[in-house]
């Protein structure tokens, strides 16, 4: 099977919600950006205007409608965007790219990510080699787990729809740190976790409590036990 349209960055993303849309115009899958964050924000952030952004440490931009609480921890590279909230005690490990009107919240960690527009990560999440689109949310507790217990190398694997029916597919990564890819306005319940390599569609939902692992496709709603059902119009 040749490239899969349903886990391309064009199905899943609006690109108008990032600061991040140059570097996804360059890639296919949006997991191929993982290697590219760090340089790509450290190279950004010297483009960025002295009159919005405040350079507070070195290549740590933030941006002066943001608000950062003294008790939070950011290390470079990292940017945060206009009209976003770093609460207390969250831990930016470095290479994120925090988007505009998001929150990190109280004890959250965040590591080699980009977090488009309005997205939520607001308590206890650890959220590592990830993407979360436009407006998605992590519940209370959720993360990303973003390394398999054997460390071998991480694939995407799941079903799509074809003419005959689903196929089976799985596309080697090549990468042994590989967290999540979330599409925009995704919601994750509290207490998930999303295992190496899962890639959830836009507009879908994880039940609380759910181990997701693979593809989940776009409007869809992931239930308990892992079943999948596609969301009524």
């Amino acid at each position: 099977m040749d490239k899969i349209k349903e886990l391309t960055i064009k199905e899943m993303y609006n690109l108008e919600h990032t600061m991040a849309k140059p570097l996804f115009e360059s890639v296919t899958y949006p997991w191929e950006v993982l290697p590219k964050i760090k340089d790509y924000i450290t190279q950004l952030g010297e483009t960025l205007s002295s009159d919005e952004y405040d350079e507070v440490s070195e290549h740590v931009w933030i941006h002066k409608t943001a608000k950062v609480f003294a008790s939070a921890y950011i290390a470079g590279p990292a940017i945060i965007g206009p009209d976003t909230e770093v609460r207390q005690c969250a831990f930016v490990r470095g290479s994120a790219l925090v988007g505009s009107g998001c929150v990190v919240g109280n004890s959250t960690e965040l590591k080699n990510v980009i977090l488009f527009d309005n997205v939520q990560v607001p308590h206890y999440n650890y959220v590592g080699d990830s993407v979360l689109g436009y407006k998605s949310h992590m519940g209370a507790g959720s993360i990303t787990s973003n390394v398999k217990s054997d460390k071998t190398l991480v694939h995407v694997k799941g079903l799509v729809q074809t003419d005959d029916g689903q196929e089976k597919f799985d596309l080697d990564t090549g990468f042994k740190k590989f967290g999540a890819m979330l599409g925009d306005y995704v919601e994750v319940g509290c207490n998930s976790v999303l295992n190496p390599g899962t890639v959830i569609g836009r507009d879908s939902n994880i039940y609380p409590l759910s181990p997701v692992r693979g593809y989940v496709p776009s409007h869809s709603i992931y239930k308990t036990g892992g079943v999948v059902i596609q969301k009524q119009n």
